[in-house]
């Protein structure tokens, strides 16, 4: 009888929290778009020059807000990035980075005096954050806080198109559907949009809302090589230099993962023809 009255309860209390939990609706959100990379496959790689056009654009837009807080200047210096060159394979003594990271102002510490004091910076220093801390960057972006971007592309399902369809994607609001103040309609955007829709249930818009507004603009960069400065080119920049960011070895990898397949193939003949002539006179 125990038993049964502890059986009984448990089936009671399981039920209970079952119907007292809260019904989340599915969030939807449009398939990012079809776009060629040319770092895909085995043997793509990155576009230099595309990546100084992706700097230019984090330089000029992104870094507002958002930091890189996981890079070093010294590190658009390496082998694949922006400014790499064969003339100065110590990235820390490369004058393109040199001059790169002299623009910005770190806070640091007088040697004789002890004192606060702001200098330029050097290939050796972080990435210069945006605000001071989180609190500040809430503050400042109405309660909602910019995420880091060093490895965003790997962190978001989807990767580079993800981020390249979001940057690319924002519509005005469909008729019907009321966005709340300080946010825009992205249909790349996962969200729930049924509680803002005033149409019916089964034509509820895909997409949700997010707090950046468009960015990318035509014209807001200009860029040195004469590339047109459109709100497609400068997605597509800024995402292949986040995407290298985000794995800044992949180069490397991808060449060591080719000599590993040759070292292999060598080693398969050589160990066939070993199997051969030291068998070749023994009956099986």
């Amino acid at each position: 009888m125990l038993r049964k009255a502890l059986v009984l309860a448990t089936l009671t209390c399981a039920t209970a929290l079952g119907l007292a939990a809260p019904a989340f609706a599915a969030t939807t959100a449009e398939e990012p778009k079809d776009v060629h990379w040319s770092l895909e496959g085995p043997f793509g790689k990155f576009d230099q020059a595309q990546l100084q056009r992706g700097l230019k654009v984090y330089t000029e837009v992104c870094s507002a807000c958002h930091s890189l807080k996981h890079m070093a200047y010294r590190n658009l210096g390496d082998p694949g990035g922006p400014f790499w060159s064969e003339k100065y394979p110590d990235s820390n003594q490369n004058p393109y980075v040199k001059a790169y990271a002299a623009q910005f102002q770190v806070a640091d510490i007088d040697s004789e005096t002890g004192d606060a004091i702001t200098r330029p910076a050097a290939p050796a220093d972080r990435f210069k954050a945006p605000f001071a801390n989180d609190e500040a960057a809430r503050a400042s972006n109405g309660g909602a806080l910019p995420p880091d971007l060093t490895v965003i592309v790997k962190a978001r399902e989807g990767g580079a198109a993800y981020v390249y369809s979001l940057l690319t994607g924002y519509h005005a609001a469909p008729p019907g559907l009321t966005v709340p103040p300080g946010q825009s309609y992205n249909p790349y955007m996962a969200g729930d949009l049924s509680s803002y829709w005033s149409g019916t249930a089964d034509k509820t818009p895909v997409g949700g809302f997010i707090a950046m507004p468009e960015q990318l603009t035509p014209d807001r960069v200009s860029f040195d090589d004469g590339t047109k400065s459109t709100p497609e080119n400068g997605a597509k920049d800024v995402v292949a230099f986040l995407a290298w960011a985000s794995d800044p070895h992949q180069m490397q990898r991808k060449q060591m993962g080719f000599e590993v397949l040759i070292y292999l193939f060598l080693l398969a003949g050589i160990v066939y023809a070993s199997y051969r002539r030291l068998w070749r006179n023994i009956g099986h």
